[in-house]
């Protein structure tokens, strides 16, 4: 945007997203431009009113002037369904706040769409619905989301039932997503924050050309749902979900159809699930009560909704705290291939620092092939104090996880199990959710592997804070194991079933060993 010397000259200037603003257009009076104020339209920015109808009016402006800049100055404009159009940005100034107001017997959110014929049965409700949402999208192109204010969900459900006010989660005038975008592409979400987004903070599906950047969720489910989409940057973000996850790749058949979510990358961001709603945003950072423990949730996962698949991801320069771990899941017959993870720390992990798992839940169109699971690299791992469950790498007899690579990682676990876990022999669990506490109890304190082939291990440290005697590594029915400079805990470190090539060098502890055929064994 450009500001003519007479503006400047009458009224200064203020900086808005590194523009040079004039102070009648940061209170609303006036608009330069592509630029335009809620406030032109009747906005009231007070709370209480509501300010639904003359944001959609200023969108449907700025659209058919053939795009712009809808711009929120400070002040909590009340709201029912934003409906966003092509061409068309909100910038949310500091101190703004869009409020997702309660429904009344008056006034609600748009009622959900009908679901895709194609798509009934395949996933949940808040996956096939887009509509009933805060702020949304359809068919869009060159839409934005952009500044330092708020999206505050308070009068959005969370679609599990579990609101005390909202009787009817699903039912006609509720909300339950802060923000939903559907075939959309050419999206920029940036520098605002999130405060209870409901089911979703976010639930894209089928967005192509995404890119999500410094933005702050502290939020009540879901944080980042990316369901079905390419090309997609998320960068600089910071998620807290308590009760359930923070990055959620998704590849569901909410389209109609499978569609592979791929191109994607996640880099520099802050993932958990133990801080109370509300303390990351405004900065306390207040712990959930101890007694909160099995509930957290937080992290990155892929799944569970697995149709397409992933494919071509990279995952770099991550924080995991008091969180579960990066999870990594196909049972509904998708792909998922070619994964770069690299330089991610985590601190007391909730069951299983890394989990992958090929399943054959197949929920999705009858006939469709189990999926597969291969040419996973995962490089400068840290994790300290997780609970007893080690790291899971579990595939199917006959349907192995291929190509699997861990090097400089350094797996510490608290220990302390006892000693009949040692022995366990879990369950197969083949259909299964897709969850690390899936098979129970598991006979390794840092990794329990079946169902393998082609598992190299480089420089990687398994560790315990209390004794446990299990061995460090479970592997069963895996062939071409290649463990090179292990150091593990003194007592036995790996208990082999049914593994075919096995070789260990420079391991602590331990004599250099190699078997060709066959082996079950525990040394």
């Amino acid at each position: 945007m450009l500001i003519d010397r007479r503006t400047v000259l009458l009224g200064g200037a203020v900086a808005a997203g590194g523009l040079l603003l004039s102070p009648a257009w940061a209170a609303g009076q006036v608009a330069g431009g592509g630029w335009v104020s809620v406030r032109r339209f009747g906005a009231k920015g007070d709370g209480r009113a509501l300010d639904t109808s003359a944001i959609n009016r200023a969108i449907d402006h700025a659209a058919a002037r053939g795009g712009g800049t809808v711009v929120f100055p400070a002040g909590t404009y009340a709201a029912h369904t934003i409906r966003l159009k092509s061409r068309v940005s909100l910038y949310l100034d500091q101190g703004a706040t869009i409020l997702a107001a309660a429904p009344t017997a008056t006034a609600g959110y748009d009622v959900a769409e009908p679901q895709d014929p194609r798509a009934v049965g395949f996933q949940d409700f808040g996956h096939s619905h887009w509509r009933n949402s805060l702020i949304w999208g359809e068919g869009l192109h060159d839409i934005a989301i952009l500044g330092p204010g708020l999206i505050w969900g308070k009068g959005l459900g969370r679609g599990d039932g579990k609101d005390n006010w909202l009787k009817d989660p699903s039912g006609p005038g509720t909300g339950n997503k802060a923000i939903a975008l559907k075939n959309c592409r050419n999206v920029l979400l940036r520098d605002f924050k999130v405060l209870e987004g409901g089911w979703f903070a976010l639930l894209a599906t089928g967005v192509d050309n995404l890119t999500i950047d410094n933005v702050v969720v502290d939020t009540n489910r879901d944080g980042f749902d990316i369901d079905c989409c390419r090309n997609v940057r998320v960068t600089n973000c910071t998620v807290n979900s308590p009760w359930d996850d923070g990055i959620c790749p998704k590849s569901s058949y909410a389209l109609g159809e499978p569609r592979i979510t791929e191109n994607l990358t996640i880099a520099n961001c802050f993932v958990t699930g133990n801080y109370q709603v509300g303390s990351v945003i405004d900065g306390s950072f207040r712990k959930m009560p101890a007694d909160f423990a099995p509930q957290i949730h937080g992290r990155i996962k892929f799944g569970t909704e697995t149709n397409g698949g992933f494919r071509n991801v990279a995952i770099s320069n991550c924080v995991f705290e008091d969180s579960r771990g990066l999870a990594i899941e196909t049972v509904d017959g998708g792909v998922i291939e070619d994964f770069a993870i690299s330089n991610i720390t985590m601190r007391g992990i909730v069951d299983a620092p890394l989990f992958l798992r090929l399943g054959k839940r197949m929920r999705g169109p009858a006939g469709r092939p189990i999926g597969t699971l291969k040419r996973i690299m995962i490089q400068n791992v840290t994790s300290s104090n997780a609970t007893p469950l080690p790291s899971v790498f579990a595939g199917l007899a006959g349907h192995p996880i291929e190509d699997v690579s861990l090097s400089d990682v350094y797996l510490h676990h608290v220990g302390g199990a006892p000693a009949a876990m040692a022995q366990v022999r879990p369950p197969e669990n083949e259909l299964g959710y897709p969850e690390a506490t899936m098979f129970g109890d598991l006979p390794a304190t840092g990794l329990f592997a079946r169902h393998l082939r082609n598992l190299e291990m480089h420089h990687v440290e398994i560790a315990t804070a209390a004794p446990d005697p299990r061995p460090a590594i479970w592997l069963e029915d895996v062939a071409d194991a290649d463990i090179t400079n292990l150091r593990a805990p003194r007592g036995e470190t790996f208990a082999l079933t049914d593994v075919t090539g096995f070789r260990s060098t420079g391991a602590r502890w331990l004599k250099d060993r190699q078997i060709d055929g066959r082996i079950t064994d525990r040394f």
